[in-house]
């Protein structure tokens, strides 16, 4: 490859490894900056008790002081029944464990915005998306002890 140019590429089909370089690279970056590296991925789970199956839950990771909260989902049969609740208390105490004092998601506004906000999730901003009349929309939680499970 001396002497010529890199090719830049457009897919939608990258394959694994472009995510594992990509991210071990980001990585090593993020290390060489901060000085230390400790993202972990976190996921809160919500199964059937006689199959063990996911029904659904929440994944994200915590880094560098936050967690980003990425998918939640629960089937129309859960929700309403106090599991989102459980599920976000269940994320937002392991951030604290871990030391996070802040956490991050979007949503959309056909999805969940109101859930978020009543579990005392600050919007701090919009991006209009489609269909027309929807957007999608940023939340931030601060932690503190007083949120946490042993503050009695």
């Amino acid at each position: 490859m001396a002497g010529t140019d890199p090719i830049v590429t457009v897919t939608d089909a990258p394959g694994p490894e472009v995510g594992i370089v990509l991210g071990n690279c980001l990585d090593q970056h993020n290390r060489d900056h901060a000085g230390y590296w400790d993202q972990r991925p976190l996921a809160v789970l919500v199964r059937d008790p006689d199959t063990g199956t996911v029904l659904g839950g929440l994944t994200g990771r915590t880094s560098l002081g936050l967690a980003f909260i990425d998918l939640v989902y629960l089937p129309a049969t859960l929700r309403k029944r106090g599991y989102g609740a459980r599920i976000l208390q269940e994320a937002e105490a392991e951030a604290r464990r871990r030391g996070c004092r802040a956490g991050v998601l979007y949503t959309i506004t056909f999805q969940a915005p109101g859930f978020y906000a009543r579990h005392g999730w600050e919007e701090f901003g919009r991006v209009e998306c489609d269909p027309p009349g929807t957007a999608r929309v940023f939340f931030r939680k601060t932690f503190t002890l007083a949120d946490g499970p042993d503050s009695s």
